[in-house]
């Protein structure tokens, strides 16, 4: 008789372990992230390598303008004299992570003035087109990117996704 009981004991624990297992891996599955009322796609994974690459464009290109730790120039929502912003950040306290991939290389590509600037409001954003190749700039921008919180990829892949940025 004590045979039967030690077997069902066993196989309750069994069982209870494998539900407390499978309630703990649902738990660590991310929820996805909606916006807008719409589940945003997978973010997609950055590539290591494209990370370390764009960091040694980014220190080499842009750290003196948008600084070492992507922190920007001070007081940059303050217009200047000449009516240009100084060098925003790209760290998540600014708005890098509100556009599109291909905007993103476009600015790095044509230069702020071409993409966003107008006489009221010239851009100081140089266009490095003719320096950086576009796997350059898609590195740069992943560099960029690694740098983003979980909350400010997914909103910014979205932008991507749906081209909303436009």
């Amino acid at each position: 008789m004590k045979r039967p009981s030690l077997l069902a004991g066993l196989g309750l624990l069994v069982g209870v372990g494998t539900a407390l297992v499978l309630f703990w891996r649902t738990l660590a599955v991310e929820q996805p992230v909606v916006l807008n009322g719409t589940a945003v796609p997978p973010v997609p994974t950055l590539e290591a390598s494209q990370i370390v690459r764009g960091a040694t464009l980014y220190g080499q290109y842009c750290a003196s303008c948008h600084g070492a730790n992507l922190e920007g120039q001070p007081n940059w929502k303050v217009h200047r004299p000449d009516g240009s912003l100084p060098a925003p950040p790209h760290d998540i306290s600014g708005h890098t992570w509100h556009h599109a991939d291909d905007v993103l290389e476009d600015i790095i590509t044509r230069g702020g003035q071409a993409v966003y600037g107008s006489a009221d409001s010239p851009s100081g954003m140089p266009a490095f087109g003719d320096r950086l190749s576009a796997a350059e700039t898609i590195a740069v921008v992943e560099f960029i990117k690694s740098r983003w919180g979980r909350d400010q990829r997914a909103y910014q892949w979205w932008m991507t996704a749906t081209q909303e940025d436009r």
